[in-house]
């Protein structure tokens, strides 16, 4: 298969997935509520996200200080989005977490 195809398909998979491009992506509250709310987090196909079972953050108060966040967003995102687990030290993971952590500020 010739590269300008690869890089075509490859570029139909981001553009389809619905998810920001996070190629030179900063770890940010802005992508981690991009990332809660898009229905392709994890490569779900779905249609569901984040915001289907926690709308505004809800129920998630106490997510926040746990120290196995990670974990939680990932157990999330295989069983009930249908995706696969996300990097734990990359910028999708981090900026979820700091999303999820700017939601218990905004209720103090």
């Amino acid at each position: 298969m010739k590269m300008t195809k690869i890089l075509a398909m490859a570029g139909a998979v981001v553009l389809l997935s619905g998810l920001p491009v996070l190629a030179g992506e900063k770890t940010s509250v802005e992508l981690g509520k991009k990332l809660f709310t898009s229905p392709g987090l994890g490569g779900s196909t779905n249609g569901k996200s984040c915001s289907s079972c926690h709308p505004g953050g809800a129920k998630l108060e106490k997510a926040a200080g746990n120290k196995n966040l990670g974990k939680l967003i990932n157990h999330c995102i295989t069983d009930t989005l249908g995706g696969n687990k996300i990097d734990g030290r990359g910028v999708e993971m981090k900026s979820l977490k700091l999303y999820i952590e700017s939601l218990n500020q905004k209720k103090k």
